[in-house]
């Protein structure tokens, strides 16, 4: 089995549109989480929802980076995710190094292109009008793998996998074992969302877990997630093909675990979280003992947080109060299929740095968690293991183990 490690790295983000500009404002604990504004095809621009706060991406303009005809055929999520990609394959100098068809391409998305569908589908109900012929290539929640094959000319194995919340952490771990196992020498895995449109923010407003005021992970005073978007990349390869190219490593992956709660649609449970955890542990072959950091799910929400730390008790049970835990939710906000992508990138920037991401925004842990949530800035840490949890509706779980590189 091939021994599997990270060299390339993308994002666009609301905390950054490059990868320096997400590490800055990852560890300075600067949030992306801003009013809302911009929202497409409402009256007056006002959503009409009880919260008043999302993480936006305001500071990419796509005609930057893709041509007209791109643009035209393809939704905002896929906007992203063509740009994310370019910048993990350039760092890793991915095409230089591997064949097009030994690359594979497994990306999450959750939501599709959720804002061009809301425009057609107004316009027909309204309107009675003639739906944009491409419609359905902007909507289809494959188009950010389809496009990003085109647009690198990559034509390994490519696909989009749609878990909700869990779906770029699902892409990360098929990819991961699509490389261990020779199936692949290479792959570009990650997430990419956009789904800010406004029946999406009245969805949400009715199911009533979105937060009125800021998303605070693990806070005693929590009340809710806040929505987001963006995407992110990672070039993953074998080690022996990166260390024979003298390629920068920025991290290795080493597990994946995942399971079902197969318990309710919305409401998780902790001994699906903690079987997906136990399962990334065995198939890194490392013990609990050897885990030094988990970036957690944490969206905010009382049941969530509660029920990862529950979990995070039964995996490890007296050593759950030691281990360092941080959400970064209440940074780039819970881009739905695209978070666990983004949270991955920010667990291997803090392993790669030696520093761990602290929850911006939480100024009283719930200590009724018994869980050690990193506060008021980053913490020091030496080399370790690392859990990146990802906890979807309908009980979907998946957990990727990193490793920092040394």
């Amino acid at each position: 089995m091939n021994r599997v490690v990270i060299t390339g790295l993308g994002c666009v983000t609301p905390i950054g549109s490059t990868v320096p500009e997400f590490r800055d404002s990852l560890f300075a604990g600067r949030t992306g989480i801003s009013p809302i504004r911009d929202v497409p095809d409402t009256p007056d621009g006002d959503p009409g929802v009880r919260y008043k706060q999302a993480a936006q991406i305001f500071d990419f303009d796509p005609a930057e980076h893709l041509d007209s005809g791109i643009i035209s055929a393809t939704n905002r999520n896929t906007h992203f995710g063509i740009v994310a990609a370019r910048q993990a394959a350039a760092q890793a100098e991915l095409l230089k190094h591997h064949a097009p068809g030994d690359i594979a391409i497994i990306m999450g998305c959750a939501c599709g292109g959720r804002s061009s569908e809301e425009h057609e589908v107004k316009g027909l109900y309204t309107r009675n009008a003639r739906a944009h012929p491409l419609t359905i290539v902007r909507t289809m929640s494959s188009a950010g793998a389809s496009n990003i094959s085109i647009d690198l000319r990559i034509t390994g194995p490519t696909l989009d996998i749609s878990t909700a919340c869990a779906s770029s952490t699902h892409a990360i771990g098929l990819a991961f074992h699509m490389v261990r196992s020779g199936m692949s020498t290479a792959a570009i895995c990650g997430g990419h969302e956009a789904p800010l449109s406004w029946g999406f923010y009245r969805a949400w407003d009715s199911m009533r877990v979105v937060s009125p005021t800021q998303c605070r992970p693990y806070a005693a005073d929590r009340d809710g997630m806040t929505l987001g978007e963006g995407a992110a990349m990672l070039v993953i390869e074998t080690l022996e093909s990166a260390q024979a190219r003298n390629a920068t490593i920025f991290g290795e992956i080493v597990g994946f675990g995942m399971s079902a709660d197969a318990n309710h649609i919305t409401q998780p449970q902790a001994e699906g979280a903690a079987a997906a955890m136990r399962k990334a542990l065995a198939d890194a072959n490392v013990s609990p003992e050897d885990v030094g950091y988990i970036n957690a799910h944490g969206t905010g929400t009382q049941a969530n947080d509660a029920t990862e730390a529950a979990a995070i008790h039964q995996v490890f049970g007296m050593r759950a109060s030691q281990i360092p835990l941080s959400s970064t939710k209440s940074l780039h906000g819970h881009a739905i299929g695209a978070s666990g992508a983004l949270e991955a990138l920010a667990t291997v920037l803090g392993l790669q740095e030696r520093r761990l991401p602290h929850t911006a925004g939480v100024t009283n842990p719930d200590t009724s968690l018994n869980i050690d949530i990193i506060v008021n800035g980053p913490r020091a840490t030496g080399p370790t293991v690392a859990l990146s949890n990802s906890l979807a509706f309908g009980g979907l779980n998946a957990v990727i183990a990193l490793r920092t590189w040394q």
